[in-house]
């Protein structure tokens, strides 16, 4: 009876009127939600007046998932230089809706003066409406003193050098602010051989009031051809950080010209050789105490040009002669760099076999060259030592080997027990007198000595067998205990200990990390404290994290590693919000200050 009376209560006409209502107020707020997210793309500039040289930020703004391949982006390079691109994501649900929201942070350069458009940027389906932006003339930057911030000027050691010698290029760079992604240009000419000297020099200086760091880098440059050679500007590229932003700033020097002198007529020499000095060194070793015909000695000849590579170095010919052969091995180069430039160094090896006893005399090593500082003709000169050969040991015995072969011929040798004279020479002895032969004495021996090395050769052959069946054996338990220590898998505390006593510490030691915007270090700390909070089990990845706490929390640690692999320095993060809202998480309180706007979740666009 009671449910008869409730059943007709609902259908009576105010009841009936009521539900109506209700379900068209919910389709009205579905139709007006739908309509509220409907897919569309926002773009934006950080500013709409810029200077030249400054970058600008332009922000794409997609309110839908199916984004494909990204914005396109080639309608901008027509007008900008397009430096970096980062990229966000974030999802929100609200009664039963799910809302997408895609980011793109594209930092451009402007490539003219004037005003130009940024025209429509298409992602996916949907593209942006145009934007205007204004770019003036910017005035060259200066510091309160007046100087610039960045400075290049280029020195050379010799004005007016001859072909081919050594001058050493001196680009210096004064700065008195930090540069980000700089790029350096690097001296080229047809007519010049240009390599690096040494290592960069770094120093200070001050300029009307104004401190530089002076970085200082050497080359060392050879010219190819006589005349006027001009080294263009050298010049570099880099951002900096001003007042109104990140600014891209353009520095040259001046060129450089040098008078290249041709080759002197008075130097009469074949090979060229410009130097400022060469010294020469020779050295022969003997192999022996007493050296004798036939005997190897080594020639060492060692040649130091100062101011001259050593291919510059001309080569030697070296000829024999009836006293002795000559057989040169190829010269060896090396060099040694200073600041004050090259020492090229040639080293020649050269084996001597003398063929007639007495005095072994060597020629002398002359290097004709151009001595650049007194700009004359040089010779530079080094002897080498005399060696008395001695002749060959059977040569002052050949009258006693006549005089011997004679009596051999004339009368038997006695009967020996072991020939002392080659087996052609030794008589047969009397078989009466003599029993055993000496040929056959020494065929026993020959026998008995083949025979022990038989023996010596097997017995090392079982040996061999006897250590590889050994390492065999060995290497095929450890093959077979090998499985069972890899099966073993170390846990996370045993791979990666925790550094904290408790979740506490852990968690001071995060917001402090928060504070002093340390972002290569907030990804260790966050997985320091939440493997104190939920376990090793829970926690693998900063994305378990992102799927145990708050919202908040989520997109701010999205927008962190935006940050850490973005374009943007990292020193540019900050940390503050990100420990606001884990000191909410974990207490569960709102704080009064916090803001729920996208500038506050997002400080750092």
């Amino acid at each position: 009876m009671v449910v008869k009376q409730y059943f007709f209560s609902l259908t009576s006409p105010n009841k009936l009127s009521r539900l109506f209502y209700s379900l068209m107020a919910v389709l009205f707020f579905i139709t007006s939600s739908n309509s509220l997210f409907a897919a569309s793309v926002t773009a934006s500039l950080n500013k709409e007046v810029t200077i030249e040289n400054e970058v600008v930020q332009l922000t794409l703004r997609a309110d839908f998932s199916d984004t494909g391949n990204g914005p396109d982006l080639t309608p901008l390079q027509r007008d900008f230089d397009i430096l970096g691109k980062s990229q966000n994501s974030q999802f929100s649900f609200n009664l039963g809706t799910s809302t997408a929201l895609n980011f793109w942070v594209v930092s451009l350069m402007p490539k003219s003066v004037g005003t130009v458009e940024i025209p429509p940027i298409k992602i996916g389906a949907h593209e942006s409406e145009p934007i205007r932006l204004v770019i003036k003339s910017s005035p060259q930057l200066m510091d309160s003193n007046g100087n610039p911030p960045v400075i290049m000027r280029t020195e050379v050691s010799e004005i007016e050098p001859y072909l081919q010698q050594e001058v050493i290029l001196s680009v210096k760079l004064y700065t008195s602010v930090a540069m980000q992604n700089a790029n350096r240009s690097v001296p080229s000419h047809p007519d010049l051989v240009v390599e690096r000297l040494i290592d960069d020099q770094m120093n200070y200086e001050t300029i009307n009031g104004t401190q530089y760091q002076v970085l200082t880098r050497d080359y060392l440059a050879f010219p190819q051809r006589s005349g006027v050679l001009t080294l263009p500007p050298q010049s570099i590229q880099a951002m900096i950080n001003t007042s109104t932003g990140r600014r891209m700033i353009k520095v040259q020097s001046e060129p450089l010209n040098l008078q290249v002198l041709p080759i002197p007529a008075s130097y009469s020499s074949d090979t060229w050789l410009p130097s400022q000095e060469v010294t020469v060194s020779t050295s022969l070793s003997k192999t022996s105490d007493t050296p004798r015909v036939g005997d190897t000695l080594i020639w060492t000849i060692n040649i130091n040009a100062k101011g001259a590579l050593p291919e510059q170095i001309p080569t030697l010919d070296f000829n024999s002669t009836p006293n002795y052969k000559l057989y040169p091995k190829p010269p060896k180069f090396d060099n040694q760099k200073t600041a004050n430039g090259v020492t090229g160094n040639q080293t020649i090896i050269v084996e001597v076999v003398p063929t007639e006893e007495g005095s072994l005399v060597l020629p002398d090593i002359n290097i004709v060259y151009w001595d650049t500082e007194q700009r004359i003709i040089r010779t530079a000169t080094a002897s080498t030592q005399k060696i008395s050969i001695a002749p060959l040991p059977n040569s002052s015995n050949g009258t006693v080997k006549k005089e011997a072969d004679k009596a051999t011929i004339s009368e038997p040798l006695p009967a020996q027990t072991r020939s002392v004279a080659p087996i052609s020479l030794a008589k047969k002895p009397n078989a009466k007198t003599i029993e055993p032969s000496a040929l056959d004495i020494e065929l026993t021996q020959v026998d008995q000595g083949i025979s022990f090395r038989h023996y010596l050769v097997i017995g090392l052959l079982l040996l061999a067998v006897f250590l590889i069946s050994a390492w065999l054996s060995i290497r095929f338990k450890r093959r077979k205990a090998q499985p069972n220590t890899l099966n073993h898998v170390p846990t996370l505390q045993e791979f990666a200990p925790l550094n904290t006593i408790d979740e506490q510490s852990a968690y001071k030691t995060l917001i402090t990390c928060c504070q002093q915007n340390n972002l290569p270090q907030l990804r260790s700390s966050l997985l320091e404290w939440a493997r104190h909070r939920w376990g090793d089990d829970e926690i693998r990845s900063v994305d378990d994290i992102k799927r145990l706490t708050s919202v908040q929390v989520t997109q701010l640690l999205m927008e962190s590693e935006l940050m850490m692999y973005s374009n943007n320095p990292s020193h540019e993060w900050q940390g503050e919000p990100l420990a606001v809202a884990l000191e909410e998480y974990t207490s569960g309180q709102a704080k009064p200050s916090q803001a729920s706007q996208l500038k506050t979740l997002y400080p750092n666009f």
